[in-house]
């Protein structure tokens, strides 16, 4: 684990020792706020890293709505239906003719020619959040079990683990060994730890190709995490003089199959290039940052969190998902209750966050490269429930792309006129995520190998080609 390694080299000779025998690395860090990817024996399959096609995309950014964010009060506004189904919220004109959007998006009225619109998306994978989940980031519905579908090997890999199987770490835009694939500030769970939904890991591919989750357990993001930072007596040379006294150890005690004692110095070497490339993983510090571009971000979780992944994507990370910061002071979008407070809560925040990023992205010549995504998993019913909520509705809902190569200003189909089902132009999820694989250069032709050596294609949609200029 991580939390070992890291006290074998910040405490004391004993414990470092002791911890020589043991994988630096772990899938379950949640004592250490974050979690890396563990390292197992190499696969047998050569992955390809090649893409099927020229990607329009360097990097993507997946902005995360957990709950399900109601279209009718979002990006699909039906100002002529009942009261019951209209809702409390009015639309605004955008920048875009004829497009209009919920007026507490002011700022991403300004700039809707920067983005598109998706309004019938859909999908075949239930009422359950982690079913949605699991879809939305996979392109696949999950392995079959009873109630919500947690974290389990059996499901298949999210996106950013997909990348990191194909690419490993030979992107030529990454520095040194940072992650292909980062997710913050926290897992997509409703109900806390060990209730993590499914689709966010490498499913299975094995542990060693998840993504780095940072979990920041409520605290606000825009710092870099103890773990990342050696401490002052650990510094070169004594680091090194450690790792020379562990590799000595190493090469008389270890024991074991050759592959699982190479995924050991796989581990410590995994570990060792975090700690020496500390100066890059300032990345995820925001106090380099100006006053009046954190201000324009927001002080809250949602705004740090954008701003963190901007300077992420600058770094060459392929796939930073920013999850929606479960708080006092913004709940999730699962509004079975009191939709119209909870919305009037949240969507200030991710009006500001989403405008910002696409903004700082655009100002700094990264958007053109960088596909920025904004999804959740299904959205809200048509009418309004007696508790003044909206429930569960995969049928249609509304997705957002912007950037690497997406042509902005569009509105590709249409929901009814109670946004209940799509009305033209419907896009499954499967569709939804080829899209994405699309923007990064792969196809569904496109195969991974799970941890026995089995092939399996990436995903079975096609991508929405008229999105793209």
């Amino acid at each position: 684990m991580l939390q070992r390694f890291q006290q074998a080299l910040y405490y004391s000779r004993r414990t470092f020792l002791c911890t020589s025998s043991l994988s630096a690395l772990g899938s379950c860090a949640f004592s250490a706020g974050l979690t890396l990817p563990a390292l197992n024996p190499k696969s047998t399959f050569a992955a390809p890293a090649s893409t099927s096609h020229t990607p329009t995309a360097k990097s993507c950014i997946l902005l995360y709505m957990i709950g399900g964010p109601p279209q009718q009060d979002t990006f699909d506004l039906k100002p002529n239906a009942s009261a019951e189904i209209r809702g409390e919220f009015r639309p605004i004109s955008t920048v875009v003719p004829g497009l209009q959007i919920c007026e507490h998006l002011p700022r991403l009225a300004k700039i809707a020619d920067l983005y598109s619109l998706i309004r019938s998306m859909y999908h075949d994978g239930g009422l359950l959040h982690a079913a949605g989940v699991h879809y939305n980031l996979t392109g696949w519905k999950n392995a079959p079990r009873n109630g919500q579908p947690l974290l389990s090997r059996r499901d298949s890999p999210s996106i950013g683990s997909v990348l990191t199987q194909l690419e490993g770490r030979r992107n030529p835009h990454r520095t040194r060994d940072f992650p292909t694939a980062i997710q913050l500030p926290s897992w997509i769970t409703q109900d806390g730890p060990g209730q993590e939904w499914a689709g966010q890991h490498a499913g299975f591919l094995g542990a060693k190709y998840d993504p780095l989750f940072m979990n920041y357990k409520g605290e606000p993001p825009g710092r870099l995490p103890p773990e990342f930072v050696p401490a002052k007596e650990n510094v070169s040379p004594r680091l090194g003089q450690r790792m020379s006294l562990l590799h000595a150890m190493d090469k008389h005690s270890l024991v074991g199959p050759a592959k699982a004692t190479q995924a050991r110095s796989d581990s410590q070497r995994e570990a060792l290039n975090v700690l020496r490339s500390s100066p890059d993983w300032q990345a995820f510090c925001i106090d380099q940052e100006t006053p009046k571009t954190r201000e324009r971000y927001g002080e809250h979780h949602f705004g740090r969190s954008c701003l963190v992944a901007r300077r992420l994507v600058e770094k060459g990370v392929r796939l930073v998902t920013v999850t929606w910061p479960i708080s006092t002071e913004f709940p999730h979008f699962d509004t079975h209750a009191d939709n119209y407070p909870t919305m009037r809560k949240n969507l200030p925040a991710t009006d500001q966050g989403i405008s910002a990023l696409l903004e700082d992205l655009r100002d700094r010549g990264l958007l053109e490269d960088t596909l920025v995504v904004y999804l959740g998993e299904f959205g809200r019913t048509p009418v309004i429930n007696p508790n003044g909520g909206r429930d569960h509705w995969p049928n249609v809902y509304t997705t957002m792309l912007a950037g690497g190569g997406i042509q902005g200003g569009q509105v590709y189909g249409s929901s009814d006129k109670h946004a209940a089902l799509p009305k033209d132009n419907p896009v499954h999820v499967t569709d939804f995520v080829a899209t994405i694989y699309h923007a990064l250069g792969y196809d569904q032709n496109t195969r991974v190998v799970d941890i026995n050596g089995r092939p399996h294609f990436i995903v079975h949609g096609q991508p929405v080609r008229s999105l793209f200029g």
